[in-house]
């Protein structure tokens, strides 16, 4: 089957160091011992200047696995928090009391909780028990602190089809229902609020396939629940991910609002990655939109988001083609985008415009990039932005080969969002100087086909 083809462990592709400057939706994210980040369906919370990602690793039977954070892209491993549990779904960070730490999340369709004294590690069960008050079995688990109630409230998706909303007591144990959603087979809920107006994220229930995740909208924790409206195109499928929290940074000069989701894999393992974007929100029209990015950051301390500044393009018109096909005619596109000019131009828009050569490949084609600048006195890995547009993610894919590579690599195994998106950007090894080689191909089916428009290096910072 093609997509066996070209595959190598990534591990031996990307080496230890990473590193990171960006959050990159659907790279493969390291902590900074270099190993991949295993913290699925988990949620981020904030203690000081020090922000906690709390997660299920999907690796070591589902214990939950806590990571630290003070610029919300380096995230040190801060272990296992109860390593006697395992088959934890889910974990979400709560206190109720103030004095004391708890994580709730799913064992065999119920509510386990577990406490601990101390904020990192130390964590045991405490109490493992259906949903109040009708004994609901469920699935997903959420959390949200709400400031106008100062209490912290669990969200599940419970088994026969409604999503519930639960406080939590003083004492930790699942308090009375403030308020359930029965609109639809809905899963993996999430809230944000926003100017007294709350949004109630959720996801279709499609297993590990991603679908088009949805908000609701009401004005108190107890409802009624108004939607639901589209958080992303619906085409995009969530980008490949499906919601697990929402999460706010404060800054000094603006709020952001971030959208923590799950691109899983067929199976919901280790290889799953992560989508974080940042969120929209327009509390008069309802309507919570992600905003999608290839690279992009939030600065903690400001709140402000920033994205990278290109170092160098390299153009398609640059490569050499080989495979027998030849570059399609120099057509006019919208830079980034892959698309034609014509909105853009008729809008007035002349600075998105650039006139293009593009590579058509086909299985068996291969377009090669030469003398390509690694960053001097720096680390070797850094970013590069893959421009190509494909005419079906499922009929095939795109390969990649750097320099003297022995195994080409599928463009996928380093980042979910190839060939479901016009920009890929992936990390690789480029050696310092204008000595480097990057080689982009086609493998699939007959009728797979793909556009090359270019590479584009980044500054770091």
């Amino acid at each position: 089957m093609w997509k066996s083809l070209f595959l190598l462990s990534i591990s031996l592709v990307l080496g230890p160091a990473w590193g990171a400057s960006w959050i990159v939706p659907g790279a493969v994210w390291y902590d900074t011992a270099g190993q991949k980040i295993d913290a699925h369906g988990g949620g981020v919370v904030q203690r000081g200047s020090t922000w906690y990602w709390i997660g299920h690793s999907a690796s070591d039977n589902q214990t939950p696995l806590m990571y630290q954070s003070t610029d919300l892209v380096n995230w040190e491993n801060m272990g296992k928090q109860a390593p006697a549990v395992s088959g934890m779904w889910r974990p979400k960070f709560a206190s109720p009391n103030g004095s004391s730490f708890w994580l709730y999340g799913q064992q065999d369709r119920h509510v386990l909780s577990l406490s601990s004294s101390q904020f990192i590690g130390g964590y045991s069960q405490k109490a493992k028990g259906p949903l109040p008050p009708n004994r609901y079995s469920y699935s997903d688990t959420g959390m949200l602190f709400d400031k106008a109630t100062n209490a912290w409230y669990l969200l599940t998706s419970a088994d026969h089809n409604t999503v519930q909303i639960n406080k939590i007591n003083s004492d930790g144990s699942i308090g009375s229902l403030a308020s359930s959603l029965t609109k639809g087979a809905y899963e993996a809920p999430g809230i944000l609020e926003f100017n007294g107006v709350y949004f109630l994220l959720v996801s279709g229930k499609t297993g590990y396939r991603a679908n088009a995740n949805r908000a609701f909208w009401a004005t108190s924790l107890a409802g009624p629940w108004t939607g639901p409206s589209d958080i992303a195109p619906a085409a995009q499928k969530t980008y490949g991910s499906q919601n697990t929290y929402e999460f706010v940074v404060a800054g000094t000069q603006a709020t952001t609002y971030v959208f923590m989701g799950d691109a899983w894999d067929s199976k919901g393992t280790a290889a799953s990655d992560y989508v974080w974007l940042p969120v929209a929100v327009d509390a008069k029209a309802r309507k919570v939109t992600l905003q999608y990015h290839a690279m992009w950051k939030v600065d903690p301390m400001t709140g402000v988001v920033s994205y990278p500044a290109t170092r160098r393009r390299y153009a398609a018109g640059e490569a050499e083609a080989t495979g027998g096909r030849s570059p399609v005619a120099a057509v006019k596109r919208c830079f980034g985008d892959g698309h034609d000019c014509t909105a853009a131009a008729a809008a007035g828009d002349d600075t998105k415009q650039q006139q293009s050569m593009v590579h058509r490949l086909r299985t068996g084609d291969q377009v090669t990039f030469r003398n390509l600048t690694g960053r001097l006195g720096t680390s070797a890995y850094e970013w590069v932005f893959v421009r190509y547009t494909v005419n079906d993610p499922d009929a095939g894919e795109a390969y990649i080969k750097v320099n003297d590579q022995a195994t080409p690599v599928n463009l996928s195994e380093y980042n979910s969002r190839a060939g479901h998106h016009h920009t890929v950007p992936v990390r690789l090894h480029l050696d310092a100087g204008d000595v480097n080689t990057i080689a982009l191909g086609a493998v699939g089916t007959a009728a797979f086909e793909m556009e090359v428009e270019g590479l584009e290096l980044f500054e770091d910072n």
